[in-house]
């Protein structure tokens, strides 16, 4: 694990030509993208791809949290890494919010951006608020904090989520179609190989458990009860493999210690890098998740999936409720009455139908840098 005190460079260069700049005659506008939490990373790989192909400079900083450097690693991402998490106390989170934001700001003043993306990083945001940077704050929990009251913010979600009651809010609001992971979901090609690599057999039924995000300021422990009563009924099939992601480390460690008999046996396996999360979703027979990422990932995939999320469900989750792709499990009763531990049929590879969620995001960021930001001229070069 790479260092949390100490900036560090995954790698200098940043995908910027100047001397192209300058041949043209004009400044290309830049964008700076913050990747603040780990599904950050898979969400904005085909966001940055598309704006460069598009002729904006991108460049990527990040925060040393949950698994962000080892993803970063895995998808050989350029990036700049600075700060680090800061635990579940509300006072540490907000000084370790502002102090990152301090530590933003010379590499920022350094490359100028016209427009700052994230998915909610509040670091970015107040940054941005200090050097008058527009900014758009994505997001597709509407619980979430999301500090409105920046005055440079624009805001992005999924169209399933309501408009605010604030008129001012509702006017600098942006809205795209499906799902944030309908992003990155068309471009996954499966890998076969992870089986062999985890050591599962072909006969049996593949869990991902993924536990509650505990350090979040809207967990409910009624998750944690719910969890314990879902990797007990596990335990119980000899048909069954189950492979727990815990968030963090400290997490790792706790789980390791309540599940430690069964991992020795392998019944229970904890990678021991970060793995590619679509990839392992779709070779699983179902997820067990404590909401968010990957509860959306597996409906995207069509893997049956099961909540164990106790907080305020969110519009889009409600949404999948309906349609059919997600199960809620609110009790201990409903761990053994929902959750079906059966192989399911999968095709060779998802399906391709239409997804445009990618598009109308990059469009909607385009349109706001051409009414904020500037285009210089070859005479002022």
């Amino acid at each position: 694990m790479i260092d949390s005190g100490v900036d560090t460079v995954i790698s200098s260069r940043l995908n910027m030509n100047v001397v192209d700049e300058i041949i043209s005659g004009v400044v290309c506008k830049k964008v700076w993208i913050d990747l603040d939490n780990s599904p950050h990373v898979p969400f904005f790989l085909p966001i940055m791809e598309e704006l460069r192909k598009r002729g904006y400079q991108v460049f990527v900083t990040a925060r040393n949290s949950y698994q962000v450097c080892e993803l970063l690693k895995l998808h050989k991402l350029q990036c700049k890494v600075i700060g680090t998490h800061w635990g579940k106390n509300r006072v540490l989170k907000i000084l370790g919010t502002c102090a990152r934001a301090v530590r933003l700001l010379p590499f920022v003043v350094r490359h100028r951006p016209d427009l700052a993306i994230s998915h909610g990083s509040r670091a970015q945001m107040l940054a941005c608020t200090l050097l008058r940077i527009p900014t758009v704050a994505m997001f597709d929990y509407e619980f979430t904090q999301k500090m409105e009251f920046l005055p440079s913010l624009w805001f992005m979600s999924p169209e399933y989520i309501p408009d605010a009651d604030d008129v001012i809010v509702k006017a600098r609001t942006l809205k795209y179609p499906g799902l944030k992971e309908d992003v990155y979901v068309p471009r996954f090609s499966p890998d076969p190989s992870l089986r062999d690599k985890l050591g599962i057999l072909a006969d049996e039924v593949v869990i991902t458990v993924r536990p509650p995000a505990t350090e979040a300021h809207y967990h409910n422990p009624e998750a944690e009860v719910l969890l314990e009563a879902s990797m007990k009924y596990f335990m119980e099939l000899p048909e069954t493999r189950v492979v727990l992601l815990p968030r963090n480390e400290r997490q790792a460690e706790s789980l390791r210690k309540a599940w430690g008999s069964w991992i020795s046996k392998r019944k229970v396996i904890i990678p021991e890098h970060a793995v590619d999360g679509l990839n392992l979703v779709w070779f699983s027979d179902l997820v067990v998740s404590g909401g968010g990422t990957m509860n959306r990932e597996a409906a995207a995939l069509g893997v049956p999936v099961y909540s164990i999320f106790r907080g305020q469900i969110g519009a889009v989750d409600r949404y999948l409720v309906r349609r059919g792709r997600l199960t809620l499990i609110e009790n201990v009763n409903d761990v053994r009455t929902k959750i079906l531990l059966v192989q399911r049929n999968r095709s060779a590879k998802p399906g391709t139908d239409d997804r445009p969620a990618l598009q109308v995001i990059v469009n909607n960021i385009v349109s706001i840098l051409d009414s904020t930001s500037r285009v210089v001229s070859k005479d002022s070069i």
